[in-house]
């Protein structure tokens, strides 16, 4: 069978969490643009400045996706939003539905909040407030979103997909530094089978993957090497690894999977 090398030409993709072109989302966002969707890049530029490996400018990161393009026909925009905030799920959905001519079809939620955590006799009311706004509660309103602008459209409207980022938590060994981070991203873990069933109806699905440690300039030194060294393959994860299960699960070849946590790991060995 011959596969048509632009699986998703005239379909329209909203990445969240894509500040910086080492980070998972400029990944997912080049290899659907690849396949030839149009895409509307989501930034927060003050929460990856705010970090050790800072914030790229946003018009570079839309320029390397726009090199991706497999449709001259297809657009890459891009605009920020602090999901942090109730309403601004909401509102990035339309102004990206707005961008791309009205509709969106692929969500990827890939944004997260870094830092303000710690192991249990370190957290505090304020930490836990501030991963469940960004890391749980925006995606839910980005799916709500997401899905009442699908339910506009004409019955089993082809190519609905939510992707949804979890991590390590439920694996052996869990996430013990970081039990806020843990606690909400185990949420979206537990809600993706639920979302799936409700999403159905509109021929959408709902699948979240697990990228396992992905080298994104977080770590370096010893540290960087002692986590290479549990890989079989001995090197990190790149963002292009998770990104190209992402952007397969978001054609029609992974029409029939839904309601799935996918755990892209490598082989890692806690």
């Amino acid at each position: 069978m011959r596969r048509d090398p632009l699986p998703l030409r005239g379909r329209t993709a909203l990445v969240t969490g894509a500040s910086r072109r080492d980070g998972i989302g400029y990944a997912v966002a080049r290899r659907l643009a690849a396949y030839g969707a149009s895409i509307h890049l989501h930034h927060h530029v003050p929460h990856d400045a705010a970090m050790p490996w800072g914030a790229d400018d946003p018009e570079e990161v839309a320029a390397g996706v726009r090199e991706a393009l497999g449709d001259p026909g297809a657009r890459v925009v891009h605009g920020p939003a602090d999901l942090s905030a109730p309403a601004a799920p909401a509102d990035l959905v339309a102004r990206a539905a707005d961008a791309l001519g009205g509709r969106i079809d692929i969500l990827v939620a890939n944004h997260a909040l870094s830092g303000s955590d710690g192991p249990l006799d370190e957290l505090d009311a304020a930490a836990l407030d501030a991963h469940w706004a960004v890391d749980t509660r925006s995606v839910i309103l980005l799916v709500q979103a997401y899905a009442r602008l699908r339910a506009a459209l004409p019955p089993r409207t082809p190519g609905g997909r939510v992707l949804m980022m979890t991590s390590g938590q439920d694996i052996a060994g869990g996430m013990p530094g970081e039990i806020a981070y843990a606690l909400q991203k185990g949420a979206l873990a537990s809600v993706t089978r639920s979302l799936a069933t409700t999403l159905a109806e509109h021929a959408v699905t709902v699948n979240t993957v697990n990228p396992g440690p992905v080298d994104t300039g977080y770590l370096t030194g010893e540290a960087h090497r002692a986590v290479a060294s549990m890989f079989p393959a001995g090197r990190w994860g790149t963002p292009d690894d998770p990104a190209r299960l992402l952007a397969w699960l978001a054609t029609d070849e992974a029409e029939w999977i839904t309601g799935q946590v996918i755990h892209s790991e490598g082989g890692f060995r806690r």
